[in-house]
């Protein structure tokens, strides 16, 4: 389960309620899991939290963590361009699973007044606590992340074993992200992908990489482990099929970047229904009428 981070943008209004610290991350549901015992059809329980929990652990006493934060840090830089992007100022913001503050570093006080910073989202309501008229902005994994090592070990796995399971967490289609960010209550919604593409002496490399990261897949469905031959028989393959000419493979991060708004009376509303003066068939003939116009200057 591959996890960025989130951020919350607040601007001081009148019409706004206060969320009482001590009832935050009481409810169960957050990230669309069941709780244990839970039978809603609706929830799907993909990842064991408990094994991503100790990855994460794990990752963080290492003598150098910080030397795998590099893509967390550029998302975060890039997420602080988005918040750049909104012409205003914020008097609050929540940094939701902000790690070491990849966020953070790149925002000033010109653009947010007070920012704090909390390590909660899993079980983090963020709709519930946004003030109105506040933002979401958020990251995560896209569907195309990793899809190089996911193949590699695919065919490799195919040929020596004569089948093959998931070894990468299942990720997010892009096209789901608007549905949930509206059934969450948001409106005004953008969504957008960008990729990351990071070049490693070798297969092997990067999957300590993503060890370090507390990135392991840690998917119910997951293999155990993986035969040496299997392993060396995806190296070669993925040098083969994506290798560069110096020798070192590439690994692609598809990101995708979410903003959605909580209701305020201010934001702009679509027009009623019918209220249009132009139809659709004259969108065809403004470029005829400005040329006309034009003409007639």
């Amino acid at each position: 389960m591959l996890r960025l981070g989130v951020l919350c943008l607040w601007r001081r209004r009148s019409l706004v309620f206060g969320v009482p610290a001590k009832n935050l991350g009481l409810r169960k549901v957050a990230s669309g899991v069941s709780p244990p015992g839970s039978t809603s059809p609706r929830a799907l329980n993909i990842f064991d939290r408990d094994l991503k929990r100790k990855q994460k652990n794990w990752a963080a006493r290492q003598p150098e963590p910080v030397k795998f934060d590099y893509l967390k840090e550029e998302v975060g830089r890039r997420i602080a361009d988005r918040v750049y992007d909104i012409a205003r100022k914020f008097s609050l913001a929540l940094d939701v699973g902000c790690g070491r503050g990849y966020i953070a570093q790149h925002l000033n006080k010109e653009t947010v007044g007070k920012f704090f910073q909390v390590d909660i989202a899993e079980n983090a309501l963020i709709h519930y606590v946004l003030k109105p008229d506040g933002v979401f902005i958020g990251a995560m994994f896209g569907g195309d992340t990793l899809y190089e090592l996911r193949c590699s070990l695919q065919l490799a796995e195919t040929e020596r074993e004569g089948g093959f399971s998931p070894h990468v967490s299942p990720f997010t289609a892009v096209n789901d992200l608007g549905h949930l960010l509206g059934r969450a209550g948001f409106n005004t919604l953008t969504v957008d992908t960008d990729e990351i593409q990071v070049n490693y002496p070798g297969m092997f490399e990067l999957m300590e990489d993503l060890q370090g990261m507390g990135e392991s897949n840690c998917a119910w469905n997951r293999k155990a482990l993986l035969h040496r031959d299997t392993m060396l028989a995806a190296a070669a393959v993925y040098g083969e099929m994506y290798g560069n000419e110096d020798g070192s493979v590439p690994a692609t991060y598809q990101i995708y970047y979410m903003i959605g708004w909580k209701y305020h009376d201010s934001q702009a509303q679509p027009a009623e229904r019918g209220s249009a003066t132009v139809s659709f068939g004259e969108l065809g003939k403004i470029n005829n009428l400005m040329s006309q116009e034009k003409k007639s200057q």
